[in-house]
């Protein structure tokens, strides 16, 4: 008795257009050319891998060669001819060639004079299909390129590819004498249909939810789809169970997946690590499931814009995932999302030796998302922004992170707070007993919803939360980080709208002075560091260039002053490091942001803010 069997990825390959799932307009097209004897004379099918392309391309060669074929260009898929195309057995007329392994010039021309042969009947064509198109050399392309410009009678070239683009970058004139048929993946209802009528005929039961795993599995790709309900039933008998597809093919359920997002939004920062160790000593596959992981979130992104019923997850999970959503903030969720899209991409989970510690230092990133705060929200609780203005939160805003350490030089017990998140729109209602005069953390604040904002009760309340000034943000005690530069942050912005603008800038001097910067400010004389170049070199050798900027400075600033030009990293400054770190790009995109807004860097210094992202 013999043990080997046919894969279903062969037994049930279509026989006809009519049988292509999802493929109508490629299948109704070539269908309807071969009816009306319009047929090109060459072919691209392109798409991903496993949806069709050498299917329709064997499929085409049948309907041509069939002499059964019906009035509707569809063949009969059971007569000799299609038999032996339908299962790539050897045909003097349809030939498929590998291209990854004939790539070569000299493959090409063997081709090429093959295909100056006419078919064995004058009734017949010579259909070439190449599979892999985008692995031949750009010199067999060029060979080539002739016969398809000019091809013999009764013959026709397919050319399947995964990688159309590479075939573009290649060979450019190819593309423009082929008819392109673009391949589209195969929606997860689509599959799962297919699955249960494959499994009908197999005479094999599968549970509800056991079929909707093997679907997202195969990412689009019938033939992957198949391979895998393949495996599966090689374990199984007669029945396939949810638990039998899981085991098998290694996935999470999505149930640990709900568990995982309840210690997230607990922030139970040593649950990470027991949710882990939990991974391991069950087994799981940590690759397969950080990559569950971005179909879970993805789960929770839509669940929050379109609502439960959105979702493909098993129908009794939806209310499950629905709650979990509404746990998360939208942007939360965006970035949860975009950090596993990243290591999945990169591919370091499966080149990683510790892929443990991969997956319990992104969870533990994910556990501290209550660290962050919007750029915008904190610069609107500060009084800079009005709130109408503003970007929305999550959209495009520049994060900040504020360490868990309290503030430093402690200070006596501050009075009772109110929340951040309404700051900008409630601040002057809940000023009724005073004016704002400073935003900083409470003493061990780590959170956002713990910072508040600290009142006055002997000041006037404001008409408007905009009326903040700069002097109501207390002014930071000297840090060994920056210093004190007295007014310096005033002067910088100055300098900003100045360049802005670019009004009064002795003329060649603007583009030159973007990256300038203030060194500091006593006694009206204004410290400005300039970047080597022509500016320095105009500024420190023409009097009447440095006076035009002094006068023009003076205007934007409101009071005379006094300009002392040096050269951008020197005046007992440390030298810029030669090569630039992450952490060093974000400190300096603190330091500018801090130096044209100035109440932002009033409360960086204040509450040690960081730059997230």
């Amino acid at each position: 008795m013999s043990t080997t069997r046919t894969a279903l990825a062969r037994v049930y390959r279509p026989r006809r257009f009519a049988e292509m799932a999802t493929q109508e307009h490629v299948s109704a097209t070539l269908r309807a050319a071969v009816a009306r004897g319009r047929v090109a004379h060459a072919y691209l099918f392109a798409g991903p891998r496993g949806v069709g392309k050498t299917t329709a391309a064997r499929v085409l060669a049948m309907a041509l060669n069939c002499p059964n074929r019906a009035e509707d260009g569809e063949p009969c898929g059971a007569c000799e001819s299609c038999s032996r195309i339908w299962s790539g057995r050897t045909s003097l007329d349809v030939v498929e060639i590998d291209a990854a392994s004939n790539r070569g010039v000299d493959d090409a021309r063997e081709l090429r004079e093959r295909a100056m042969y006419a078919p064995t009947d004058e009734r017949r064509y010579k259909v070439y299909i190449i599979d892999e198109a985008h692995m031949l050399t750009r010199e067999a392309w060029n060979a080539l390129l002739k016969i398809l410009e000019e091809p013999p009678p009764r013959v026709i070239f397919v050319f399947a590819t995964t990688e159309p683009q590479k075939i573009q970058q290649a060979a450019p004139p190819i593309l423009s004498r082929c008819q392109r048929f673009d391949f589209r993946r195969l929606s997860v209802t689509a599959i799962v249909d297919r699955l249960r009528a494959v499994l009908a005929q197999e005479g094999v039961e599968a549970d509800d939810d056991a079929l909707l795993p093997i679907a997202r599995r195969a990412e689009g790709g019938m033939r992957d789809a198949l391979s895998l309900l393949d495996q599966v039933l090689s374990f199984t008998d007669r029945r396939v169970t949810a638990e039998d597809v899981r085991r098998v093919l290694g996935l999470t359920g999505e149930e640990l997946f709900l568990e995982l997002f309840d210690i997230l939004a607990a922030r139970d920062h040593a649950g990470v690590f027991h949710f882990v160790q939990r991974l391991v000593d069950e087994g799981h596959d940590l690759a397969e499931f950080n990559r569950g992981l971005a179909g879970a979130l993805r789960s929770l992104l839509l669940a929050r814009l379109e609502g439960a019923d959105a979702l493909d997850v098993r129908p009794d999970l939806r209310p499950a995932f629905a709650q979990a959503a509404d746990r998360f903030g939208t942007g939360d969720v965006l970035r949860m999302l975009a950090q596993v899209a990243e290591i999945d991409a990169e591919g370091r989970f499966r080149k990683s030796t510790s892929p443990r510690i991969l997956l319990e230092a992104l969870l533990l990133r994910f556990a501290h998302l209550d660290r962050t705060i919007e750029l915008e929200e904190l610069i609107r609780a500060a009084g800079g922004v009005p709130a109408a203005d503003a970007a929305p939160s999550g959209e495009g805003a520049a994060s900040m992170r504020r360490p868990p350490a309290p503030p430093r030089g402690g200070g006596p017990p501050r009075p009772p707070l109110a929340d951040l998140d309404g700051a900008a729109a409630a601040g002057p209602a809940a000023a009724r007993g005073g004016a704002p005069r400073a935003v900083a953390p409470a003493a061990g604040a780590a959170t956002r919803s713990e910072a508040r904002e600290v009142w006055a009760a002997d000041a006037p309340p404001p008409t408007e939360w905009g009326d903040l000034r700069d002097e109501d943000i207390p002014a930071p005690a000297a840090s060994p980080r920056r210093g004190g530069r007295g007014r310096a942050d005033t002067a910088e912005a100055a300098l900003r709208a100045l360049l802005a603008k670019s009004e009064g800038i002795p003329p060649g001097l603007g583009i030159f002075l973007k990256a300038a910067r203030i060194g500091g400010e006593t006694d009206g004389e204004v410290v400005l560091e300039v970047p080597p170049g022509p500016a320095l070199e105009r500024l420190t050798s023409e009097p009447a260039t440095l006076r035009a900027l002094e006068e023009v400075f003076s205007g934007r600033l409101g009071r005379p002053v006094t300009l002392r030009v040096r050269a951008l990293g020197t005046g007992g400054g440390a030298e810029a490091p030669a090569r630039f770190t992450p952490e060093q790009v974000k400190a300096d995109r603190l330091a500018r942001l801090s130096r044209e807004e100035p109440v932002l860097g009033r409360a960086v210094e204040a509450w040690e803010l960081e730059l997230l992202d």
